[in-house]
């Protein structure tokens, strides 16, 4: 595996919507009724892969940035809402109704997730010019957030870089080149088409839930190899480990350039933390894609569960 020198400068700029000012979805304008109905009538339903991962507690997060751990606790439980009565229906009535109800607390960017467009900007701006003074409210942004995130039914393309190395998994901050991208495609035949979501396999998800070889030091795209995959007409990006690029970065200026990129610069979302792994077993590289995320009015992120059906030729 051959790395080429980076240049120490990202140099990447916010991007403008060529749909207007008030823009909010950037790539995804890319989605069509036409490619809907093309891959949906295509689908072959007898096998449907879950490209999602379980929430539990103790589940590799990003603590160490001092984000909160996923938690989950029990508001209600049948004993507790017999003896409590905070219902009001009596003892006997709640000790005969078994009642349970719980509450969950995460980082949005917890597990098998989407990006929104306002997660990353650029001198002080988001994708298409939104700044914090003007669309930053007390609680959430008022542009960009997960909210706006339409359902994605589209093509998938598996770009199996680990396996076209002939490797398990990539080593520890491999910056995947154009060329890896390209030899992964000509290995199966396929190109990227205009609304497609581009699914980068690195090999590290075969390691979940072991958190020490799961987060930290990522193999992921070169912003070279970024640069040239959004250039396809993607709507979304999407890969089996934490950021979608290499890590740590490779650029001075920017800890997460590949993130600057594909949000603030393309206006491309990324989907983080998919499970691609019986997809590369079973040599399914293009498929129906149907996901949407949780809609969490003005947050940078979202849980999602992406399913793969295997296209008939």
């Amino acid at each position: 595996m051959t790395q080429t020198a980076p240049s120490r400068r990202a140099d990447i700029k916010v991007g403008q919507s060529p749909y207007g000012p008030d823009d909010q979805l950037g790539a995804l304008n890319s989605l069509s009724e036409v490619t809907r109905a093309d891959v949906l009538a295509r689908a072959d339903a007898s096998t449907v892969y879950d490209l999602s991962i379980d929430y539990f507690v103790g589940m590799p997060s990003f603590q160490a940035a001092g984000d909160p751990s996923y938690q989950i606790y029990m508001s209600h439980h049948p004993g507790g809402t017999a003896v409590d009565n905070l219902n009001g229906a009596g003892e006997e009535v709640n000790r005969h109704v078994c009642y349970s109800g719980d509450v969950i607390f995460m980082y949005t960017h917890t597990g098998t997730h989407i990006d929104a467009l306002n997660h990353f900007g650029v001198d002080g701006k988001i994708y298409n010019g939104f700044t914090p003074e003007e669309h930053l409210g007390s609680r959430h942004w008022n542009k960009g957030g997960a909210e706006v995130i339409p359902p994605m039914i589209t093509r998938g393309v598996l770009v199996d870089v680990a396996t076209t190395h002939g490797v398990d998994c990539l080593p520890d901050s491999y910056a995947i080149t154009i060329e890896d991208c390209q030899a992964a495609l000509e290995r199966v035949g396929l190109t990227i088409e205009a609304g497609d979501v581009a699914f980068i396999r690195t090999g590290r998800m075969r390691y979940w839930p072991e958190g020490s070889k799961v987060l930290g030091n990522p193999p992921g795209l070169s912003l070279e190899a970024a640069r040239w995959i959004t250039g396809q007409g993607i709507s979304v990006i999407a890969s089996d480990q934490e950021c979608v690029e290499v890590g740590p970065s490779q650029h001075e200026d920017n800890w997460l350039p590949g993130h600057c990129h594909f949000l603030a610069e393309a206006g491309v979302p990324m989907m983080e933390l998919c499970n691609l792994e019986e997809l590369a077993r079973d040599g399914v590289n293009e498929f129906a894609l149907i996901a949407a995320p949780i809609r969490l009015r003005g947050a940078t992120g979202s849980p999602l569960r992406p399913l793969a059906l295997p296209l008939r030729a």
